[in-house]
């Protein structure tokens, strides 16, 4: 984690809160997928969040990750382990960037410092997550773990309706809509009538 003093009061409460979203499940399962994933050259980091973390942290096994999913050209062109602060924040950029690319959605991302700092490391499982669903569904033959471990996102399911069952269907009252069952007015007072005189 970064070098920062301990949190107090509400600091304390939200980044407690934050903590309590991350999942040990979900880790074990992300890092066997990434080991099988990128191969044994990535190694496995010490179980816990500070070893995920710690393992993540450079950019370059996220960065081998997202390569072993894009077939032909590569969007993460050069992998490098540096000491410097900035280069592993650029690597991690670039994995960003490549994900956006392969698919996905700029809210299932984590921001560079919620990896970099430790701010926030259930939104790198989301986003871990969500790659690991957009690469099942899209079934290009680049992922290489258990079905079960992801799942898979829906498909369009487009319909042709003719237009004898769309005119057809403007006549249903729809469920949604409510009834017109006992819809007048009888019975009804709004009080006395105006007097004009």
């Amino acid at each position: 984690m970064a070098n920062k003093g301990p949190s107090f009061g509400l600091s304390r409460q939200v980044q407690d809160k934050i903590d309590s979203k991350y999942d040990p499940e979900l880790e074990q399962i992300l890092v066997e997928w990434i080991s099988r994933q990128c191969g044994s050259g990535v190694g496995k980091p010490e179980a816990g969040k500070t070893g995920f973390q710690t393992w993540l942290k450079d950019g370059c096994v996220l960065s081998e990750l997202i390569n072993s999913l894009f077939t032909g050209d590569k969007p993460v062109k050069k992998i490098a382990s540096s000491p410097a602060a900035f280069k592993q924040m650029e690597q991690i950029s670039q994995f960003l960037n490549a994900s956006e690319k392969y698919g996905v959605t700029k809210t299932d991302m984590f921001q560079t410092v919620d990896l970099w700092e430790g701010k926030d490391l259930a939104a790198v499982q989301r986003t871990l997550s969500a790659l690991g669903s957009l690469a099942i569904t899209k079934e290009e033959g680049t992922y290489k773990g258990e079905a079960n471990w992801f799942f898979k996102k829906a498909q369009e399911n487009k319909r042709d309706f003719s237009d004898d069952q769309m005119k057809a269907g403007k006549n249903v009252i729809g469920l949604q809509m409510g009834s017109n069952q006992g819809a007048s007015q009888e019975g009804m007072s709004y009080g006395r009538p105006r007097q004009i005189m």
